[in-house]
């Protein structure tokens, strides 16, 4: 092995010591467990893409990430404006091929203005590390640009006006795959109402595009049930593996 792959195995090794997975847990899947794109078929039915979203009054798509940037931090669509300190537009590469979608911002979010700040932004980092990825070469965002008062779930009426943006945010960054992170994310990006437990070990596309989405737990949910982040660890082996076949 080159002295290359031996320093980036004890950094992924590391990586996932600190997410609190043992080293033990890593070993490779066996073949019959690794979905294949030919599976494509069955997942669809679980999780049907809807039809593209049109923009909601008072918007249209536009040129450029800073340019839509600015339109989501004037945006007063729905009542969530009213209590935010400032909107939460999303940060990273803006040609990443990774993108990380969250749920909301909540209070940390808020006051910095990006997503995923705070213990569970740092547990990302980690997660992120241990397949070899820096922040800063992803993109990552939010279903919802605002914080819902008292880190409460999305309303459905929110949803639909911020699905806009982050279509067009889709549609600017192209990524070749996203990670959905926790079940409001999942559910949302998929159009679905199946658990994420059912979601999660399968490879899924978003709408009426082929880009694969890959379901695993919040970080926020792994903080509080640790025990999970095997499965976690799971999920993002997954990642890998359909980020590769997309070559």
């Amino acid at each position: 092995m080159q002295v290359h792959a031996v320093i980036e195995e004890q950094r992924r090794l590391y990586y996932l010591d600190k997410m609190g997975i043992q080293t033990w847990v890593t070993r490779t899947s066996r073949p019959q467990d690794i979905p294949s794109r030919s599976d494509a078929g069955s997942v669809t039915e679980q999780a049907r893409p809807p039809t593209p979203l049109d923009a909601p009054a008072g918007t249209s798509p536009v040129a450029g990430l800073d340019e839509l940037r600015n339109v989501v931090a004037a945006c007063t669509l729905c009542a969530l404006h009213r209590g935010r300190t400032q909107t939460v537009f999303g940060t990273g590469n803006p040609r990443a091929d990774w993108l990380v979608v969250g749920e909301a911002p909540g209070f940390e979010e808020d006051r910095q203005g990006e997503p995923f700040v705070g213990r569970a932004g740092q547990l990302l980092t980690k997660m992120l590390r241990a397949i070899n990825l820096a922040r800063e070469e992803v993109f990552i965002a939010n279903i919802l640009k605002c914080r819902p008062p008292d880190n409460r779930d999305p309303q459905p009426q929110e949803i639909g006006h911020c699905l806009s943006y982050l279509r067009q945010q889709i549609e600017l960054i192209q990524p070749k795959i996203i990670l959905a992170m926790g079940r409001i994310a999942a559910q949302t990006l998929l159009d679905t109402h199946t658990s994420i437990g059912r979601l999660r070990g399968s490879e899924h596309y978003y709408a009426d595009t082929r880009i694969p989405v890959v379901v695993t737990y919040h970080p926020a949910y792994l903080l509080r049930s640790p025990q999970q982040k095997r499965k976690a660890w799971e999920d993002l082996q997954l990642a890998v593996r359909v980020r590769e076949s997309c070559e």
